[in-house]
């Protein structure tokens, strides 16, 4: 990196908040894609942390007037390579920035880019207010989750990161601080930019404050296991729940051997003994009869679809425990995981699809796992290494074949991992040529010299 450019940065940020250091940046290098198909990291890099949108604001000027590519970063918890900084240039950590504010008359939150999940929902429920959608690690700051459109277990209910964004502050690569939206709930004025912003993986704007919306705290929750001795009969459920009760805080599917085997992994004991397969339900309402009411109504339908005994979990320790084993499956099979695809497709096509995946592994004698969030139709596939440890030599036609399962079902190929570096080459599998001709108009009107997140969501 020119010398002239370094102490240019240190001027902005200050001197303690620039390093070009390999060894204090390691871990600003990678995020949690899986380390076969993970994009190797360039080799002069530099790592700037600036305290607000007025420094992000000259970095990218001074960063776009000398044509250096900027990497935005936040907590690194994404799955496809997206925050992984590929070419010589700019890493920009937005951890610095990192304050709150709880808007308790208008049920929202203001917080900057580098507030975590875990401390908007911390400050939420200290002002008696909840943020119910939990998209994922908790370590993962707010302008991440909003840059990928996060989802997680209970978008089924409340929606993805998109449906939850109010208002927004984001620097543009050319300098400029946009002011999108606000504490109001309506906007009908010119084109939604906000929205383009939003899932857009750091290549237009980077955003360094988000207005996020706020939900009254429900006052009772219960989690309902419904154990199956199969998948149809598991999945035929699914929609007669949706349709018949409505939504519920999450609807997970799981297998009995992945969950035992994720319990030990992290020094627990799964004690459902029956089924070999579940659904696995929250319930949140407004009091303790509402939540009772719906779980009367959830464990009836499932009966009649196959399901054993239902088991009803109503302390929050067990509560705990539950979403905890669900939780870490990621990091049970995470050492042994080639990669991780999310396709995205009709509720009433999970089983179908499942059944086609199940049997490409045995046709292929590859362990493939599947998981998901059932109530919106995302499904988790992991590819796994072989008995070995090897990589699959037919990886990328697995996943090939994967993708396409899920268009012919009329879904696509990511619902909320996202493109990042690893699946730019994919978007011709779901996309027509004019959208893409589109998607990369519009990168070109917000970042005509490119330096933004480059080979990240679209290849210009």
């Amino acid at each position: 990196m020119d010398k002239f450019v370094v102490q240019a940065l240190e001027d902005i940020v200050g001197e303690g908040h620039v390093t070009a250091k390999r060894d204090q940046m390691q871990n600003y290098l990678v995020d949690e894609c899986p380390e076969p198909v993970r994009p190797i990291p360039a080799d002069d890099l530099v790592l700037v942390r600036p305290a607000n949108a007025q420094q992000v604001s000259s970095v990218l000027e001074l960063a776009n007037r000398h044509r250096v590519p900027v990497f935005p970063r936040g907590g690194g918890t994404g799955l496809v390579g997206g925050a992984v900084p590929t070419r010589n240039g700019v890493v920009l950590s937005m951890e610095r920035m990192n304050r709150i504010e709880i808007d308790k008359d208008n049920l929202m939150a203001v917080a900057e880019a580098g507030v975590t999940l875990g401390q908007l929902l911390n400050a939420a429920s200290g002002s008696g207010l909840s943020f119910p959608p939990h998209p994922g690690d908790e370590n993962a700051q707010l302008g991440g989750l909003v840059a990928t459109n996060a989802g997680g277990s209970r978008a089924v209910r409340h929606g993805v990161m998109r449906n939850q964004v109010k208002g927004m502050k984001a620097v543009l690569p050319t300098g400029e601080i946009l002011k999108l939206g606000g504490r109001f709930h309506k906007n009908n004025v010119g084109y939604d930019l906000m929205q383009l912003i939003i899932g857009s993986e750091g290549t237009l704007a980077v955003i360094t404050e988000v207005t996020l919306r706020l939900y009254p705290k429900t006052e009772a929750a219960a989690t309902i296991i419904l154990p199956y001795n199969d998948r149809y009969h598991a999945l035929s459920t699914v929609p007669k729940i949706l349709r018949d009760v409505g939504a519920p805080l999450a609807m997970e599917y799981v297998e009995r051997h992945l969950m035992e085997r994720t319990a030990k992994h992290i020094g627990e004991t799964w004690t459902v003994s029956q089924g070999n397969c579940y659904l696995i339900m929250i319930v949140a309402e407004t009091g303790r009869d509402h939540v009772l009411s719906q779980s009367v109504k959830i464990a009836e339908i499932s009966r009649q679809n196959g399901s054993m005994e239902p088991i009803y979990v109503e302390s929050k320790r067990d509560q705990d425990r539950v979403l905890r084993i669900r939780s870490s499956i990621h990091f049970a099979l995470k050492s042994e995981t080639v990669d991780i695809l999310d396709i995205s497709v009709p509720v009433n096509e999970l089983e179908r699809v499942m059944h086609c995946i199940e049997e490409i592994g045995k046709r292929e004698k590859i362990f493939l796992p599947v998981l998901g969030h059932v109530g919106d139709g995302n499904l988790h596939i992991n590819i796994m290494r072989g008995r070995r440890g090897d990589v699959p030599e037919h990886t990328e036609a697995l996943r090939d074949e994967i993708y396409h399962i899920a268009i012919e079902a009329g879904g696509v190929i990511t619902g909320e991992h996202g493109i990042g570096k690893i699946r730019t080459d994919k978007l011709q599998v779901c996309l027509s040529k004019k959208e893409i001709e589109l998607m990369r108009a519009i990168k070109r009107v917000f970042d005509p010299n490119g330096i933004l997140n480059p080979g990240t969501k679209i290849l210009a």
